[in-house]
């Protein structure tokens, strides 16, 4: 995120925290959950998806890893070599396109 962002961002949260808005919230005083696929994401963009995730709309990003993950399953558990070969080629459409997703959201969010 760029430098003005985090400040807006900061402020509106110190001013939030001053006017209560973020006492009693669902989970406060409990440790975050594990989110290990967190580690790799900027924290701006974790938290975006995950709000939207909590909302019912989950970016294309999300939903291709998601699909990514049934694809590697069904690789694993292919029993054929033309369900292997099958799988394969699903697992490399869907690295292509999360490429292109990311590197769309990317674009757009180039300062």
């Amino acid at each position: 995120m760029s430098n003005w962002l985090n400040r807006v961002a900061e402020r509106r949260m110190l001013k939030a925290r001053a006017e209560g808005k973020l006492d009693h919230l669902p989970g406060e005083g409990r440790p975050l959950p594990d989110r290990p696929g967190d580690a790799f994401v900027d924290p701006g963009l974790a938290v975006g998806f995950r709000i939207m995730a909590e909302a019912g709309a989950l970016p294309q990003e999300i939903v291709l890893k998601q699909e990514l993950a049934a694809a590697k399953s069904a690789y694993a558990e292919a029993t054929t070599e033309e369900e292997c070969h099958l799988a394969m080629r699903r697992i490399a459409t869907l690295d292509l396109k999360i490429a292109i997703a990311e590197e769309a959201r990317r674009k757009f969010l180039k300062p």
